[in-house]
């Protein structure tokens, strides 16, 4: 089968199609054949080394497809059935083994490219809004780069739960993408500084909870954006990884709590990772969550997506077929 490894870190450029065997699921695993592949910030990670792994490595953590072979020992899925899943490296292929319990039935009226866009964004923005900081209805929220595909959910999703929503992007065509979405305050961080402007908007108070997956460039005026006791929630590394700092700092701040979550730790369980994909995929299947896919590549162009993607400039999520 043909899969995009990694044999060297580095930029798109250490991408390669390589020839490989089709694996064979083990005990409580699956095969799938992939139809669709969600392209993600993790994926780049991977792919330079920021996140470690021993080359060759296959990169690809989420993917949509139809199920070929069952490992002994698991009888829910049976071959035939068409599946979604986020979490295990690999999807950048033609074919994946993964645990079976990841394997999420997607329902009839969704098809593999909506369901390959849905889980991995879809389920961070879900355990973000749902329990890493359990949004309700007179809460402020700021979301850093709300058109791109986690933003344009986590928008939806606060707003979902009643939550006020202070949105970040770079242009007014963005502005528009992310006023659609139902945020209810616009800063465009190319035009203001949005520390002050967050602020002017919350009277002076700040915000409840910042959602951040800029990173390094966005950290400290995302910190200074926080009411007291307010939550500092960094999920991304798109500008670089925040530098360390000293936990004194939160104090000086006004007692702010900060978290790195990631999406393994809020659904490290069958049941916890099911509530996740069944309220994401369902949403979308009703029309109460909407999605936008900006562009497919076919497998061999991953390189490409992933400048894209590194560049910024997309406003919705990337796939690859």
């Amino acid at each position: 089968m043909k899969a995009i490894r990694v044999h060297t870190f580095g930029g798109p450029e250490v991408l390669t199609l390589d020839e490989i065997p089709v694996p064979q699921p083990g005990p409580g695993e699956v095969l799938v054949r992939i139809q669709a592949i969600g392209v993600n910030f993790i994926d780049i990670y991977f792919r330079t080394g920021l996140y470690k792994a021993d080359p060759p490595i296959t990169l690809g953590m989420e993917a949509s497809g139809v199920v070929e072979a069952v490992g002994e020992g698991f009888t829910q899925l049976v071959p035939g059935d068409r599946v979604a899943y986020c979490m295990t490296r690999g999807s950048y292929a033609e074919y994946a083994v993964i645990p079976a319990w990841q394997a999420i039935q997607i329902p009839d009226s969704l098809d593999f490219e909506s369901a390959a866009a849905a889980l991995l964004q879809g389920m961070t923005a879900h355990y973000l809004t749902h329990s890493t900081f359990e949004l309700k209805p007179g809460h402020t929220a700021l979301v850093h780069a709300a058109a791109g595909g986690t933003g344009r959910l986590i928008v939806q999703m606060a707003k979902m739960r009643g939550a006020r929503v202070i949105a970040t992007t770079s242009s007014a065509a963005k502005a528009e993408i992310v006023r659609r979405t139902g945020a209810d305050e616009i800063i465009l961080y190319t035009q203001q500084d949005f520390q002050p402007e967050v602020k002017r908007l919350t009277d002076g108070r700040g915000v409840d909870v910042v959602y951040d997956s800029v990173g390094a460039s966005t950290f400290d005026g995302s910190l200074n954006s926080l009411r007291p006791r307010g939550m500092m929630v960094t999920f991304g590394n798109a500008s670089g990884p925040v530098p360390p700092i000293e936990p004194l700092l939160l104090s000086q701040k006004g007692s702010l709590f900060l978290t790195r979550p990631t999406l393994f730790t809020y659904c490290a369980t069958p049941e916890e990772l099911r509530w996740r994909a069944t309220d994401v995929l369902n949403w979308i299947a009703q029309g109460k969550l909407t999605l936008h896919i900006e562009k497919v590549y076919p497998l061999a162009q991953a390189a490409q997506a992933h400048i894209d993607l590194a560049g910024r400039k997309t406003t919705g999520k990337l796939l690859l077929k």
